[in-house]
């Protein structure tokens, strides 16, 4: 049993990242959703008697995987795009041709807010399936005041019905949209003085997070709209250096941002000055992979630079991935980040990333009980088995959601049932 306990309070840098706090012969007890108990399981069992006991002798039992970084809510699909991309063409080109994120936004604004919370739920289902228990999702597929309310509105419905958690952030700033194609800045202005004013008066997002690079927003437009966030009380984050290196990760830092994300062009001072703040690095493997570029985020000067990296999907329309799993078999076979290292990334530091860290992301006393039970003999197999869903058990808020001994399929409860 992996506990990675200890880390609630902060997330973990460095060498502590390789501490997972294993347990062999080791027992939960849960209790109204949470846990009551962590330890042998003599220990436990002499502590406690359970209604309902689950036996996972021989597998790997884990915090449920925390996803700090997707792109939830949205219609439609961009399989066109990737053959593209097959083909030679760039994020950015075809950015500027209006298909990619502006593709997206279109069959979003026209999609109803129903079927946007459909289609999410279907989605939550498959990451439930794969382990993941805490997701965080963006809007920034509406880019107007109406369609970026009504992706927020969708985030906050599906988190209501669905048994995982789901926190929202609000992405206004994720592309210029056509009709602002010529005025960008009078989109910053409806931005910063009507959608987002809007959105932190309803409460419909905790986080505020904006696409910094070359031909999206500049670091003066970047600091602006993240300004007005933090004078709003939403928390900042940022897409930081994704395709450039623009000073993302100095942004990030110089405003104190809970997380900068992406990194891949990221420089040695923007990392350091990371350090200095705690800002948390949340590396996204898939998307490059997805977007067919070279460039990954440098894991290793992060780890051993002491910031405190954490890992997601960037499940998106153009990068279609639900599964945790795979993330963290890319980060260990393109950015040399350790097994270890990156469940810790996929768990505590995830949490952290979305200030979820008192609550998810380690199996101790008083946290939310969400598990992960692998049907492997040890942690090791996540990066080096990565063909194959290894998940046999799935525990949300206390309940079994997910058994694969009995069942193909996730069992749907909601919050309620």
């Amino acid at each position: 049993m992996l506990t990675i306990a200890g880390s609630s309070m902060k997330p973990r840098t460095g060498k502590q990242m390789r501490e997972l706090g294993i347990i062999r012969d080791g027992a939960l007890a849960i209790r109204e959703g949470k846990i009551v108990a962590v330890g042998k399981t003599q220990d436990v069992t002499k502590a406690f008697r359970g209604n309902y006991v689950l036996s996972a002798k021989g597998k790997t039992v884990l915090p449920g995987f925390v996803d700090p970084h997707t792109h939830l809510v949205f219609a439609g699909s961009r399989e066109d795009e990737f053959e593209m991309y097959v083909e030679g063409a760039s994020f950015m080109e075809l950015l500027n041709s209006s298909d990619a994120i502006l593709k997206t936004t279109r069959e979003t604004r026209r999609t109803r807010l129903e079927k946007l919370v459909e289609l999410g739920l279907e989605r939550l289902d498959t990451m439930l399936a794969h382990g993941t228990t805490t997701v965080e999702t963006k809007s920034g597929y509406g880019l107007n005041v109406e369609d970026e309310l009504k992706i927020l509105k969708a985030a906050k419905r599906i988190n209501q019905l669905h048994c995982m958690n789901v926190v929202s952030t609000f992405m206004g700033a994720h592309a210029v949209p056509t009709e602002y194609k010529q005025s960008p800045d009078e989109y910053i202005d409806l931005i910063t003085e009507e959608i987002m004013p809007r959105v932190a008066e309803s409460g419909l997002a905790e986080f505020c997070d904006v696409f910094c690079d070359r031909g999206i927003f500049n670091t003066e437009q970047a600091k602006r709209i993240l300004k007005c966030a933090k004078n709003l009380s939403l928390k900042q984050k940022i897409h930081a250096d994704q395709m450039n290196r623009l000073g993302g990760a100095e942004i990030a830092a110089d405003i104190g941002a809970t997380s900068a994300d992406h990194l891949n062009f990221s420089s040695a001072e923007g990392i350091k000055a990371m350090t200095q703040k705690g800002v948390i690095g949340v590396v996204l493997p898939a998307a490059v992979f997805s977007l067919m570029m070279n460039r990954y985020a440098d894991a290793r000067l992060m780890i051993d630079s002491g910031v405190p990296v954490a890992l997601g999907t960037d499940f998106n329309a153009g990068n279609w991935i639900l599964n945790m799993q795979l993330s963290i078999a890319m980060a260990c076979h393109f950015m040399r980040m350790t097994p270890a290292e990156a469940i810790t990334a996929a768990t505590i530091n995830a949490a952290h990333a979305i200030c979820r860290g008192n609550e998810v992301g380690s199996l101790e006393v008083g946290k939310r009980a969400d598990i992960t039970v692998l049907n492997v003999p040890n942690h090791k197999f996540l990066g080096y088995s990565f063909s194959v869903n290894l998940v046999e058990k799935v525990i949300a808020n206390g309940r079994l959601v997910v058994d694969r001994e009995k069942q193909d399929e996730p069992v749907f409860l909601s919050k309620t049932e």
